[in-house]
């Protein structure tokens, strides 16, 4: 049997898996349905998906990844198991080498929970590589150089700021405020201005497709569907893109701050390339209306969105297992 290299993009909100030579062959999000009392597992990926706010009372939908790390060992490596199933990738080949990414400020303890993970899915060498660096070179970036480039992660857990040069970062900083804090906070909005009661599903849907956080219009609105808190019975009200736009601007004003204390930080010399070049916005969040032009805005550089930024970190995935030589000069 043939061994095969593949890379896990493991992330909070989505699981992306990329076959050498055969590109992404895996995109489901990060969840477990079980059944509660005898942990037996129910579904997992689109399927668990689907299931999330609407389980009887003996299922429950599980996200075991949180802030970019491992929350529930057990369930993530029943949904790893479960992915690499799926992608048939035991009865192709033998033993793999995994290529795992994860958030830049990760402890050494969650560090080896993220490999010793892998490593129970029948890998044969595990490997770990910082996110923003491997969405950086999925986005096309040359970090080989000794010239800086600058990368604005937003994934689904953390947001993670890099700044890269000659292979390497050079200063980086990674916060728990990203895609699942935005939906949180369409939810604590809405429950607190209207007492009502919305899924995670339906926050998604509109910071996904209703929200513009640059510039709202008032005359836009979005019907919510949801269960009323003071009488328990279903219940609709209209929503406004500015509203919206006040119910995530706290969480985005951290992403920009973040951001500005990277920039602050560079040394004069690497400030004056990523004048140059910009920053590249990687991850779900990149596609938030208004977004880039906010930050272009308030940072005083160009931001340039990546071409696919919800692949960008498999897609480095790929370009990386073409030489796995250096992999393993650089594992720690």
């Amino acid at each position: 049997m043939i061994s095969k290299d593949i890379g896990i993009d493991l992330g909070t909100t989505n699981v992306l898996i990329y076959i050498k030579g055969k590109g992404i062959v895996l995109n489901e999000p990060s969840i477990v349905a079980i059944e509660t009392e005898t942990k037996r597992v129910i579904a997992v990926g689109k399927e668990a998906n689907e299931m999330l706010g609407r389980t009887p009372g003996k299922v429950k939908a599980i996200r075991p990844m949180k802030d970019g790390v491992i929350a529930d060992f057990e369930i993530t490596e029943i949904m790893l198991n479960e992915f690499i199933k799926k992608i048939k990738v035991k009865k192709l080949f033998s033993r793999p080498r995994i290529l795992i990414c994860c958030p830049t400020n990760i402890t050494p303890v969650e560090r080896n929970a993220i490999k010793e993970a892998a490593e129970r899915t029948g890998a044969r060498r595990v490997y770990i590589e910082e996110e923003p660096k491997v969405a950086a070179i999925g986005a096309g970036m040359d970090i080989s150089k000794p010239s800086a480039n600058m990368v604005l992660d937003i994934g689904g857990g953390t947001t993670d700021i890099a700044i890269l040069s000659l292979n390497g970062i050079v200063l980086s900083e990674s916060i728990k405020v990203a895609g699942n804090t935005l939906d949180q906070d369409i939810i604590n909005y809405i429950k607190s201005k209207y007492h009502l009661l919305i899924g995670e599903l339906t926050a998604e849907d509109i910071k996904k497709n209703f929200s513009d956080i640059k510039n709202p219009d008032k005359k836009e609105h979005i019907e919510v569907r949801g269960r009323n808190l003071l009488t328990g019975l279903p219940d609709t009200i209209e929503l406004s893109q500015p509203e919206v736009q006040l119910a995530l601007k706290e969480s985005i004003d951290k992403i920009i701050k973040a951001t500005t204390s990277v920039l602050e930080e560079a040394p004069p010399e690497l400030s004056g390339d990523i004048v140059e070049k910009g920053i590249i916005l990687t991850g779900g969040g990149a596609l938030l209306k208004g977004l880039r032009e906010m930050l272009e805005e308030e940072l005083k550089v160009p931001v340039l969105v990546a071409e696919s930024p919800l692949t960008c970190v498999a897609e480095g995935t790929g370009v990386l297992l073409e030489n796995i030589k250096a992999l393993e000069e650089n594992e720690y």
